[in-house]
């Protein structure tokens, strides 16, 4: 019978495209069963985040399986630009022992809610304290690769001295947050894209954040806003609002032509 190998028998080279290719076949994926994740979180361990430590802040992210790779759809907004140009596979992303972690964290988000939270709320904790221990300002983002809406969850509110911080595709979720209808410790930059570039500016003009990805140099202004270079560090919760968080063209997204990049 046809269907999807077991995620631990797909080589590095294979993995990514395969569930490319059946990223809806969720009957099938639902057959593999997931493991527990002995860690949830990833701590400074990119090159990007670890910038934010010369401002005084260390990042924590959360990387699941982005779009349906899982089974589950966790970008909903997610257009073939940002699919095709995702940094999923970049750095360790690579690996299919990674790729298959980030599956088994996403099942188990969606399949076993509740302790997935319990993990995650002892694992934050855990950061806070040896945030504290180091003189660093915590601050988390929760959608590494994804695009749920997590403050839905209370997880907020039940950390108010951290920074939480995300990018998003979900308009309404942007509009919520420029309304000032999500926690005070909680920030948002919604993610220009191919097909939302009406609402991008739109966010703009209401006083919001949008990040935008161009191919060449940043400009320091685009379409009379300002653009500020966002591969300085990850602390978008910093940036000016009302501005363009630039980012340079990485991997895959150096070949885009569907427009995803500027």
């Amino acid at each position: 019978m046809g269907g999807l190998p077991p995620t631990s028998s797909l080589s590095d080279a294979t993995l990514w495209p395969m569930f490319m290719a059946h990223g809806s076949c969720i009957a099938e994926l639902m057959k593999y069963k997931f493991k527990k994740a002995k860690k949830l979180l990833n701590i400074d361990n990119n090159a990007k985040t670890v910038k934010g430590q010369k401002y005084g802040y260390k990042t924590a992210i959360l990387y699941l399986a982005p779009a349906n790779l899982s089974g589950f759809n966790v970008c909903p907004m997610a257009s073939l630009g940002c699919k095709a140009a995702c940094l999923n596979t970049a750095g360790m992303g690579i690996f299919s022992n990674v790729q298959k972690a980030r599956i088994d964290k996403t099942r188990w988000y969606m399949q076993d809610r509740s302790s997935f939270m319990d993990q995650l709320k002892k694992e934050i904790s855990k950061f806070v304290n040896k945030c504290k221990e180091e003189k660093f300002i915590p601050c988390i983002r929760l959608n590494g690769t994804s695009d749920i809406a997590w403050e839905a969850t209370g997880i907020f509110e039940q950390f108010p001295d951290v920074q939480f911080y995300d990018y998003t595709k979900v308009y309404k979720r942007a509009l919520k947050f420029i309304k000032g209808e999500y926690p005070k410790n909680y920030h948002l930059t919604y993610s220009l894209n191919e097909d939302n570039k009406k609402d991008a500016f739109n966010i703009l003009k209401l006083g919001g954040n949008i990040s935008a990805v161009f191919r060449k140099e940043l400009p320091k202004k685009f379409n009379g806003y300002r653009v500020t270079d966002a591969d300085q560090s990850d602390l978008r919760f910093n940036d000016p609002k009302n501005s363009i968080a630039g980012l340079k063209a990485k991997g895959r997204a150096r070949h885009d032509q569907s427009g995803f990049v500027l």
